[in-house]
């Protein structure tokens, strides 16, 4: 058995060191080695395991687990930071696997920040200034660069690699193993070294609770993007006028025409 101090409605193992000034919400569980920081904040019902360190500058929400050995906040992998304040802000309901690194931010009061009901396996890495949406799965040693953006639902597999600054859309699947140096196109699935698209994400795209007319327009203007042999300016103007407008749609377009380091393409049958 655990041996917890009670700090009024939280439990402290004797043996964490937890800084004077970090602020511990209600019915919080910290275990036994872990190393609470300055100027950390743990949401109410957030349970921390054994020997996990949460460093300074980091927010935790309500009702996370987070897991042995995990890291979170600590100073980026990255030659430009100098000990500027930065953050690093965790969503609700997200869960911390083993070993997992979270990197808070390069640059004055910039931030890195995963949002709510995410769970990231054991081993992953988001590095400095990357942003994760809500209920993004990251499978074990899955890793994302710098200034990253994963938007919700994003499902990544494992000893997947995503480079720097390169975007993943909303509802989008990512292999295991795959190599990611172009942005991943909402709603599909890539795969490979380097990832190419293999298809539309249709399962993740029905979990999601897109209705029936929605996922039709999605399909129809995935295949003018893919299919017809357009440059990604032309597909465009052609999903402007030819595909009815919903909020998946606008958003698919808004992506691509967001998206600066060129897109995943598909990958052909030859391949």
């Amino acid at each position: 058995m655990l041996k917890l101090e009670s700090t009024g409605e939280s439990f402290i193992h004797e043996s964490a060191v937890v800084s004077s000034n970090a602020r511990i919400g209600r019915n919080v569980t910290i275990g036994p080695y872990s190393v609470i920081g300055d100027d950390v904040e743990i949401g109410d019902g957030t349970e921390i395991g054994p020997n996990a360190v949460i460093a300074q500058y980091t927010s935790i929400g309500k009702d996370c687990k987070i897991f042995q050995f995990a890291s979170v906040g600590e100073v980026p992998q990255d030659l430009k930071f100098k000990g500027e304040r930065s953050y690093t802000f965790i969503g609700d309901r997200t869960v911390i696997r083993e070993g997992a690194t979270i990197h808070r931010a390069t640059g004055e009061d910039n931030e890195t920040r995963v949002g709510t009901d995410c769970l990231l396996m054991a081993y992953i890495h988001v590095a400095h200034n990357c942003i994760l949406g809500n209920h993004v799965i990251m499978s074990n040693l899955a890793s994302c660069a710098g200034h990253a953006t994963v938007e919700d639902r994003v499902v990544i597999g494992g000893m997947a690699g995503v480079h720097q600054f390169v975007k993943i859309g909303r509802n989008a699947m990512v292999g295991g193993m795959s190599k990611l140096v172009q942005d991943v196109v909402p709603y599909t699935i890539v795969d490979g070294h380097p990832a190419k698209v293999v298809g539309l994400n249709n399962v993740g795209i029905s979990r999601a609770g897109i209705p029936l007319d929605s996922r039709r327009l999605i399909k129809k203007a995935y295949k003018i993007l893919y299919r017809s042999g357009l440059s990604l300016a032309e597909a465009i103007a052609v999903i402007e006028q030819e595909v009815d407008s919903c909020e998946e749609v606008e958003h698919f377009l808004r992506f691509l025409r967001n998206a600066e380091r060129g897109i995943c393409r598909e990958r052909r049958d030859s391949e």
